[in-house]
């Protein structure tokens, strides 16, 4: 392990040439892409953590949970410093693909619990001395990339002692990161680290709308081949505007419930659960494969990089259908169809088996119809017996209910 674990260290452990340091609060020289390292100017052997800092952040943010539940300053403290690592004068590793030095002058001005212009270093601002921070940094075409081998480089760093010292013995990263850019991730226990993020409707255009009768269309029509517009006022016309429809109140659109089988539950939750353990195994394919060369024109590590972003792009989405599942079981198995009926049907005189489920677990390849498509829809409620006719593009197809389950 060398020695010297400092930022500049780390750049040149990369392959790039480091640039700084500026001290905290301070503009740093990079306008371009790069990556950049905030340190201390030596390790420090404990964790020196404001309490009055962490008050505050607690205060901001009465969402906040630890564990489940909401914690005191004192509690928030010391689970910071479980993630301490004592040799590493290395606190931050991030980069930008647009300007660094803007960039980092957003981390300085955050908040802590807002999460713009940049709530990634939020534990920064809870240091007892930040003015005694440094910050470092290299231009590079391949940012995130580069960011990513330096936290491969950090975690090389770190005595095996610390390593197993950690929550996390797995998530070696920086005090102040949370996930890496391969998808390494610190779990904190910590939720809900900012306030909700409010999002104001962008108002309508001005528009000028007239209604008239049915009989008066075609005047209006005259009239604007005359290049005359209706005046406002006759009639039914009227002047809708963006401040009457903001009078008026836009309404927010309600989040939906995701409603699935007690089944679906169980595939949504195995498929989730599959996918997690999946995440180790690429996060090694990445780091093997950005030992092959230029991240830039490295084929195999991009392929890897993809690879982990459809995984945890299908990860965060079965993770929020989760947070909205809705449980609906039949309420009398048999009697008629319901979301989770196994149903059996004639179909141009051939049997086929469905099972009536929520969009979110609909798959037409394994029988399973969400109940909102069309045959679905048709056969929702109806009972052995009963003949629906669906139309379709084809023309119109005939079900015969045979059985339900």
């Amino acid at each position: 392990m060398p020695d010297d674990r400092s930022a500049a260290a780390l750049l040149r452990d990369v392959g790039l040439l480091p640039d700084g340091p500026a001290l905290w609060g301070r503009p740093c020289r990079l306008n371009g892409p790069g990556v950049y390292l905030i340190e201390l100017g030596a390790p420090v052997r404990t964790l020196s953590v404001d309490l009055a800092a962490v008050g505050r952040w607690l205060d901001r943010v009465p969402e906040l949970r630890l564990d489940g539940r909401r914690p005191s300053g004192k509690e928030l403290q010391v689970r910071l410093g479980s993630f301490w690592l004592a040799s590493q004068p290395v606190l931050f590793i991030g980069s930008s693909p647009g300007s660094v030095a803007a960039r980092v002058n957003a981390l300085q001005r955050t908040v802590p619990g807002d999460r713009k212009p940049a709530g990634s270093g939020l534990w920064l601002h809870l240091l007892r001395t930040p003015a005694d921070l440094r910050v470092w940094w290299a231009a590079t075409d391949a940012p995130e990339e580069y960011e990513d081998a330096l936290i491969d480089a950090f975690a090389g760093g770190v005595p095996e002692a610390e390593r197993a010292a950690l929550p996390d013995p797995d998530a070696v990263l920086p005090w102040a990161v949370w996930r890496s850019p391969s998808g390494v991730r610190k779990e904190t226990g910590i939720a809900n680290m900012f306030l909700p993020e409010v999002r104001e409707p962008a108002p309508p255009p001005v528009t000028r709308i007239v209604t008239l009768p049915t009989a008066e269309a075609d005047g209006a029509r005259d009239e604007a081949k005359r290049g005359r517009r209706p005046a406002p006022g006759r009639g039914e016309g009227r002047i809708a505007s963006a401040a009457a429809y903001a009078a008026q109140g836009s309404p927010r659109r309600a989040v939906e419930p995701v409603y699935v089988s007690p089944e679906g539950l169980e595939r949504l939750q195995s498929e989730l659960a599959d996918l997690i353990a999946q995440r180790p195994d690429v996060v090694r394919r990445i780091s093997t494969a950005r030992e092959h060369g230029d991240l830039k024109e490295n084929a195999e590590y991009h392929a890897a990089r993809e690879e982990q972003g459809f995984l945890e792009g299908r990860i965060n989405s079965l993770q929020a259908k989760l947070k909205m599942a809705v449980v609906v079981a039949p309420t009398e198995r048999g009697a008629a169809v319901e979301l989770g009926s196994r149903v059996r049907v004639e179909v141009d005189g051939a049997e086929e088996e469905l099972t009536i489920v929520g969009a979110a677990e609909a798959n037409i390849r394994e029988g399973r119809v969400s109940s909102a498509s069309p045959v679905g829809a048709a056969l929702m409620g109806r009972r052995v017996g009963d003949h629906v006719e669906i139309v379709t593009p084809g023309g119109r197809i005939g079900y015969q209910v045979l059985a339900i389950d």
